[in-house]
């Protein structure tokens, strides 16, 4: 694969070959697009990638066969799981994290944090892979996958982390699935 695509990434070869593996494995579509010239070729958009969901959708009879107890809980419930508990708050491998409802990729690895909030931070998803909502009371704003509608958690903004965004994506653990990049 890489000599016949040669300018693309190790992360973004990554994405290519979990789209692969979706469009073969899945009935689900998912599309990965190189931007050429990387983070410079979109304004405002670091990473050289665009993610692009077909819709998922089940019935809550099939969540419920295909999720855990605790995943359909979080992910279909708005649930959220204990601080400091889930297995990813201080994980720092190189790869990508999905939807763990749908397998669409949300996050890349160079976006992770310690917030010391204790759930995983990101400072930005990939485009187009998360949709925000504010919360009925106004005081936050969700964030769920753009492809299954799964609530992953809540995105801050101005709290002074030095990232490029100043946002906070606080993501429950087992909202995720992490692919590494290896």
């Amino acid at each position: 694969m890489t000599s016949s695509i040669p300018h693309l990434s190790r992360s973004n070869l990554l994405l290519l070959s979990t789209t692969t593996h979706l469009k073969e494995n899945r009935s689900s579509f998912l599309k990965i697009v190189s931007v050429a010239g990387g983070g410079g070729a979109r304004r405002g958009f670091r990473g050289g990638m665009l993610a692009m969901a077909a819709q998922v959708q089940k019935s809550e009879e099939e969540w419920r066969a295909v999720l855990s107890p605790e995943q359909f809980r979080i992910l279909r419930q708005k649930g959220t799981e204990y601080p400091g508990t889930g297995v990813y708050d201080k994980f720092y491998e190189e790869g990508v994290y999905t939807c763990a409802g749908c397998e669409t990729p949300l996050y890349k690895s160079t976006a992770k944090f310690n917030s010391g909030c204790g759930w995983p931070a990101f400072f930005e998803g990939l485009p187009g892979a998360i949709n925000r909502n504010a919360d009925p009371d106004g005081m936050r704003v969700e964030i769920t996958c753009a492809a299954c509608g799964g609530h992953l958690g809540h995105v801050f903004k101005g709290e002074g982390f030095r990232t490029p965004t100043d946002e906070r994506h606080c993501v429950n653990s087992i909202s995720l699935k992490f692919t590494p990049a290896n």
